[in-house]
C-alpha cells in the first residue's frame, strides 16, 4: 500500500446526467445555444469570428435582451462561447462565395445587388456547428465536455487584463504594447486556479458534500496572508483588498457558466471607502463583502481541471469498478462517511460472497499498510449480508484473518464459531491498535481502546510482547504513551523494549 495520503478529501459528485442538465441550463451556455440556432448565411462576422457590431442588436434581441443596455455585450460574450465550443462554425467570405458557386445558388443579380453599406469589416459568415447537435442528442459526457470547453473560454476571460482605454497602450508603430500592462498571463491563471482550488477545499466537507458559501475576504486572504503570520500588516491588508476586487470581477464572469453561486460585493461599500473596500472587521456583516460557493457543476469542473494538472482529487465512486486491493488502499485515509459511501458503491457491483472473498484476500499482508487494510476490510464486511458467511468461514484458520472473521460471525449470532487461540486474540489486538495509530484517529477513543484491552486481559503485556506482528513494538510504545496509569504505562514501555530485543 502506498503511504501517500490524498491531497484532498474525496468529493461526492452528482450523477453525470444531473451535471449535464445543470450544464445545459447554465445561462451563458444556454445563450450560446440560442445564438447557434439563430446563426445563418446572413450572419456576418469579423476576422476573429466575432459578430460585427451591426449584428449585435439583432443577437441581443434573439436572447430577449433588446431593452438591456448590456444586451449587446452579453450577446458578444455568448457568441464567443458558441464559436469556441464548436456550436457555431465560421466560414470566410471567399469560401462562402466558392461554395455558393459550386452549388449553383448564386446568380448575377446577387452580385449586382450587394448593398454598398454592408459592413466592410465582415469577413465571413456563420452557421450552426456540429456540436449543436451533440448537445441535444449526445451523452451526458459529451455535454459535459462541451461545457468544460465553455468553462475554459470564461476562465480565459476572467484572467485577461482589465483595459479601460486601449489608446493608452498603442505605441509609435501603431501596435498594442501589452508589456505596458504589467500583466503576466501565466501568473494570473495560476492565481485563479489557486483560488478555485482553495474554494474547492473549503467546499468539500468530511462527508464529501458541499457546505455553505465562503466569504470573499477569507478566500482572498487564503491566497495572500502567510500561514505563519499573526496580525496582517497594512501592506498585506491592501493586497487582500486588491485581490477581493479582482475576484469580485472574476466571479461575476464565472457565475453565468454555472460554476459558482455568487453574492457580489455590496456597491455601497465602494462609496463608503473609495475605489475598493478594506477587509471587514469582526463586527461587520461579512456577507456585504461577497459570498461565493461552488455549485455541484462547479465542483465537477474544478476537480476536472485539478486532475488535468496532476492533483490527487478523489471522488466517491472512483474505486467502484476496481479490485478490492485498490478499494482498501484507496479508502485508507478517507473520512468515515466517504469511506462507507465508496465501499457501498463497490459492494453494489458484486455478489456478497465474491466480494467477501476478494476483500479478505486483499486484506492479507505483513507490510505497514496491512493493519489499516484489515480494519477497512472488517468495516466493509459489516455492510454485507448473511450470504457472505461461507466466504468468511473459509478464513477462520488464517492467523491474520481468523480473528476478524470470528468477530464478524459473532456479531451476527452465527452458530458454531470456534473460540480463538490466545495468540490470535493478542495478534488481533495489536493489529487493531496499529490500524488506529495509522489513521491518527480520535485520541480519547484510542485511549479507551487501550484501557479496555489491558483491563480485559490480565498479564496483557507479558503476552503481548511475544506477538509475532511487525507492529508489536510500535504498538506497545504507543500504549505506554496513551495509558493514563503510570505503572501500566511503564509496563507497556518495558514490553516494547522486550519486543524490540526479541526482533
Amino acid at each position: 500500500m502506498s503511504g501517500d495520503r490524498p491531497t484532498l478529501p474525496p468529493v461526492r459528485l452528482n450523477s453525470e446526467a444531473e451535471l449535464a442538465r445543470d450544464a445545459l441550463s447554465a445561462p451563458l451556455l444556454a445563450r450560446a445555444v440560442r445564438l447557434a440556432r439563430w446563426a445563418g448565411p446572413e450572419t456576418r462576422v469579423g476576422a476573429g469570428g466575432e459578430l460585427v457590431e451591426e449584428q449585435l442588436p439583432a443577437a441581443a434581441a434573439e436572447l430577449g435582451l433588446a431593452d438591456d443596455q448590456d444586451g449587446p455585450a452579453y450577446a458578444s460574450e455568448a457568441w464567443r462561447v458558441a464559436v469556441d465550443t464548436g456550436l457555431v462554425d465560421i466560414e470566410d467570405a471567399d469560401e462562402a462565395d466558392e461554395a455558393d458557386d459550386a452549388a449553383g445558388q448564386k446568380d448575377q443579380g446577387k452580385d449586382q445587388g450587394k448593398d454598398q453599406n454592408e459592413d466592410e469589416d465582415a469577413l465571413g459568415t456563420a452557421r450552426a456547428g456540429d456540436n449543436l447537435a451533440v448537445l441535444t442528442s449526445g451523452s451526458p459526457q459529451d455535454v459535459l465536455a462541451i461545457w468544460a470547453d465553455a468553462f475554459d473560454v470564461v476562465f480565459a476571460d476572467a484572467t485577461a487584463p482589465m483595459i479601460d482605454d486601449f489608446a493608452d497602450l498603442v505605441g509609435e508603430d501603431g501596435e498594442i504594447d501589452f508589456e505596458r500592462l504589467e500583466w503576466d498571463p501565466e501568473e494570473e491563471a495560476e492565481f485563479l486556479e489557486g483560488v478555485l482550488g482553495n474554494l474547492y477545499l473549503l467546499t468539500v466537507s468530511e462527508a464529501g458534500t458541499s457546505e455553505g458559501p465562503v466569504p470573499l475576504p477569507a478566500l482572498a486572504a487564503s491566497m495572500i496572508v502567510p500561514d505563519d503570520m499573526g496580525e496582517p500588516t497594512d501592506d498585506i491588508l491592501e493586497q487582500v483588498s486588491d485581490a477581493m476586487m479582482r475576484l469580485d470581477d472574476q466571479f461575476r464572469l464565472l457565475e453565468p457558466i454555472g460554476l459558482v453561486e455568487y453574492e457580489p460585493v455590496d456597491e455601497a461599500l465602494m462609496a463608503e471607502v473609495g475605489d475598493e473596500p478594506a477587509p471587514p472587521v469582526e463586527d461587520e456583516d461579512v456577507s456585504r463583502y461577497g459570498m461565493v460557493r461552488l455549485t455541484p457543476l462547479g465542483l465537477y469542473g474544478v476537480r476536472a481541471r485539478m486532475l488535468d494538472a496532476g492533483v490527487d482529487a478523489p471522488a466517491v465512486g472512483d474505486l467502484a469498478a476496481k479490485g478490492a486491493d485498490a478499494l482498501l488502499d484507496g479508502i485508507a485515509y478517507f473520512p468515515e462517511l466517504s469511506a462507507r459511501a465508496e465501499t457501498e458503491q463497490w459492494l453494489a457491483r458484486r455478489e456478497p460472497a465474491d466480494a467477501a472473498r476478494e476483500l479478505l484476500a486483499a486484506a492479507r499482508g505483513a507490510d505497514a499498510g496491512g493493519p489499516l487494510r484489515r480494519l477497512h476490510c472488517q468495516q466493509a464486511l459489516a455492510l454485507t449480508g448473511a450470504s457472505a458467511e461461507p466466504a468468511v468461514r473459509e478464513v477462520l484458520p488464517d492467523p491474520e484473518l481468523g480473528g476478524l472473521a470470528r468477530v464478524w460471525l459473532a456479531e451476527r449470532g452465527a452458530p458454531d464459531v470456534p473460540p480463538p487461540a490466545e495468540t490470535m486474540i493478542f495478534w488481533l489486538a495489536v493489529d487493531t491498535i496499529a490500524a488506529q495509530l495509522a489513521v491518527e484517529g480520535d485520541l480519547e477513543e484510542l485511549q479507551d481502546l487501550v484501557e479496555g484491552l489491558v483491563g480485559r486481559h490480565s498479564g496483557f503485556f507479558d503476552a503481548a510482547w511475544r506477538v509475532d506482528h511487525p507492529a508489536t513494538a510500535d504498538v506497545l510504545e504507543a500504549m505506554g504513551r496513551l495509558h493514563p496509569d503510570k505503572a501500566t504505562a511503564k509496563e507497556a514501555r518495558k514490553a516494547a523494549f522486550k519486543a524490540r530485543s526479541r526482533a
